[in-house]
């Protein structure tokens, strides 16, 4: 599903309901049948979408235009449903340095990214979520 998402975004701009609400809806079964609490992944669903909210409401109010959609929101709160609360910074981390490279390569490959270049975040919170679904998140020693 997060390839899925990934893909749309990446040609869209967009992440529909229909793959981000299941997604999130799985992430919550997943911790019920693997650890029989719901508690740590409904809090990272709450945690996951408020902040990416709240984050688009402050870039809407210092930029004057939309930054970050709900799609993202919706897509990081199915993140913090299947990795919890504890680990949505490492999500977070992840994702953003993502796309810094990624905008980084482009301007070195094309000489196009401008202060105000738009691109797709959902494929970086999918890389995110992925990584740290799989390998747990960043400890800083």
């Amino acid at each position: 599903m997060l390839v899925a998402l990934a893909w749309i975004d990446s040609r869209t701009f967009l992440l529909p309901d229909e793959l981000t609400l299941p997604l999130a809806a799985a992430g919550v079964a997943w911790s019920w049948f693997s650890t029989g609490d719901i508690f740590v992944s409904l809090i990272g669903l709450t945690t996951g979408f408020c902040v990416l909210w709240m984050i688009g409401l402050l870039y809407r109010w210092f930029r004057g235009r939309h930054g970050i959609g709900l799609g993202d929101a919706k897509m990081l709160a199915a993140g913090g449903a299947w990795v919890g609360w504890a680990s949505l910074p490492s999500v977070v981390l992840t994702a953003t340095l993502s796309a810094l490279i990624a905008v980084a390569v482009a301007h070195v490959l094309t000489h196009r990214a401008r202060r105000d270049l738009a691109i797709p975040f959902g494929p970086h919170l999918a890389l995110g979520i992925w990584l740290v679904h799989l390998f747990g998140p960043i400890v800083l020693q």
